[in-house]
């Protein structure tokens, strides 16, 4: 019997560099999705921001994705076109909406305007922020999808995780240096003061996003170098003999999708994690400030620790889940976590630093914890060839999630804290908002995420999907 010629993917140095060129692309994006977080405080100062306005801005990345399907749409390119052309499509699009995210910022024409009865800055920021929303998600799943392609019957739950290991990075890296960016391009320019233009020296809050905007042309550049190893990986399994993915995707392959069970239970899960840690994250550095006292040069130190944990901790738990298995076992784990630390958040006393230290720590571990063992479970449940339409429909639903929740925050904080307006209103110092009902909220997202978790683990005892058994094949 002839041996069957290795494909490319049987090389471990070829699998890991692909992966580490198509990393870059989220590295970028993840800095980007965050870099405002520490800059609330001073939008609020420079330009008249309310907790409102911020939410409004923050809730803009799931607008199209959400209302207009643009992931789902994403997604059936993906299988469609395939993940080269997807690829550079997603992380062009990127690059458009952090250009007119950093035109909207550094543009101080627009901090006296409204459009559409909303401050004209936050529209503008809000539309580019939609737009980048767009390509990071389909950037999103394009790279699982390559991740499978790549990994399949090898480390795939390793490389998943050490793919979010390094995002992960760039969270870190979008809560430690926007403010000392700003401080440190600080420059003269158009301020808002009890409602009027003035020129004064001031932090320059478009710094931070300029530099963001060049990680992802980076990023948008490293795709098409990946692009070359893909074509000798698709070559390499035509002449090994191999068998392909399965059928052609079809349209109507949605409708498999969407009846399956487990897809509804992975995507409750994922839409109820991440809403309790991604829009937490948003607000993070903006709690360190009012609960904790600490001043906002170092408010987001903290918060940056808890994408530090994962850097370590995602691929360590993504490795035993490919040796042992019992990933739902580790998803409900990560969720009992969530509601630990929310509910600690929530309590009015305990407002010494070094618990917000030891809070998003553990918060880190639950970050590292569920997707380590949720996004590898996905190919257990669904066929290969319908992947990237299955991970965008879980991707939209998780988007209403980090749309939705950030405006709600917003809002219950401005209306919680109806001092604050005042205050603002007055021209008067600013008093601290009080974070106790935004942390309920994160605490009961957990809760449920518990349910839905022992649900997930109850039907695959029942349909077989081997959520529970190693992803190694020996």
């Amino acid at each position: 019997m002839t041996k069957l010629q290795k494909t490319l993917r049987d090389s471990k140095t070829a699998r890991w560099s692909a992966l580490a060129i198509i990393s870059i692309t989220m590295f970028a994006g993840y800095f980007l999705t965050d870099v405002m977080s520490p800059l609330k405080p001073m939008l609020e100062k420079e330009f008249g921001w309310s907790s409102t306005n911020y939410g409004i801005f923050t809730s803009a990345y799931g607008w199209l994705n959400v209302f207009l399907v643009m992931l789902i749409l994403g997604g059936i390119i993906l299988d469609k076109m395939g993940v080269r052309f997807t690829g550079i499509l997603s992380s062009g699009i990127m690059v458009l909406g952090a250009g007119i995210k950093f035109w909207a910022i550094s543009n101080p024409t627009l901090v006296t305007d409204t459009t559409f009865g909303i401050h004209s800055q936050v529209f503008f920021a809000a539309v580019g922020f939609a737009i980048f929303g767009v390509g990071v998600e389909i950037a999103g799943i394009t790279v699982s999808k390559i991740i499978v392609k790549w990994f399949k019957g090898h480390e795939m739950a390793l490389a998943m995780g050490m793919q979010m290991a390094v995002a992960r990075m760039g969270t870190l890296l979008a809560m430690a240096a926007p403010v000392p960016l700003a401080m440190y391009f600080s420059s003269k320019s158009t301020r808002v003061i009890n409602g009027e233009l003035v020129e004064k020296m001031g932090p320059s809050i478009s710094a931070p996003i300029a530099f963001a905007l060049i990680l992802l042309v980076i990023g948008f550049i490293a795709f098409f170098i990946y692009n070359a190893m893909d074509k000798k990986l698709d070559a390499s399994i035509a002449t090994s003999g191999e068998a392909n993915a399965g059928d052609p995707f079809k349209i109507r392959d949605i409708g498999y999708i969407i009846t399956n069970k487990g897809f509804w239970l992975i995507a409750v899960l994922c839409v109820l994690f991440y809403s309790s840690v991604f829009p937490f994250i948003k607000y993070a550095s903006d709690l360190m400030v009012n609960k904790y006292g600490l001043s906002q040069n170092v408010a987001g130190y903290i918060p940056s620790l808890l994408p530090l944990g994962t850097l370590f901790l995602t691929p360590f738990f993504g490795s035993i889940y490919d040796k042992k298995g019992k990933g739902a076992s580790i998803m409900i784990v990560g969720a009992i976590l969530i509601i630990i630390v929310h509910s600690v958040f929530s309590l009015p006393y305990l407002n010494h630093w070094f618990v917000a230290v030891v809070l998003v720590i553990i918060l880190g571990v639950a970050l590292s914890l569920v997707p380590s063992a949720m996004w590898p479970s996905v190919p257990k449940i669904i066929p290969e060839n319908q992947l990237g339409t299955a991970f965008s429909l879980i991707f939209w639903i998780q988007n209403w999630g980090l749309m939705g929740v950030p405006l709600l925050i917003g809002y219950v904080l401005d209306k919680t804290n109806p001092e604050v307006a005042i205050a603002k209103a007055n021209g008067t110092e600013i008093p601290v908002y009080d974070y106790t009902y935004p942390m309920l909220i994160f605490t009961l997202f957990g809760l449920l995420a518990i349910i839905v978790a022992y649900l997930l683990k109850h039907e695959d005892k029942k349909k077989g999907y081997g959520l529970q058994m190693p992803n190694i094949e020996k």
